[in-house]
């Protein structure tokens, strides 16, 4: 049985998971891009949390394609 990824939008920290979700990405690559520090992210204990306002900063920080 597979469960789906509900990250409401009000939400203010999302796990890396929830993250990918929202940025339509795969979840490693939200690992990846924490690791480079290309998405900040902070941790709680051993969990690791990304902040809402990190998560816009990020695509705020993307590069547009000419058309």
């Amino acid at each position: 049985m597979s469960t789906a990824i509900a990250a409401p939008v009000d939400r203010l920290l999302y796990k890396p998971e929830e993250a990918a979700e929202v940025l339509a990405i795969g979840r490693s690559t939200v690992y990846e891009l924490m690791a480079e520090g290309a998405l900040k992210y902070i941790k709680l204990g051993r969990a690791r949390r990304i902040r809402r306002v990190d998560v816009e900063a990020f695509v705020e920080s993307l590069a547009l394609l000419p058309n």
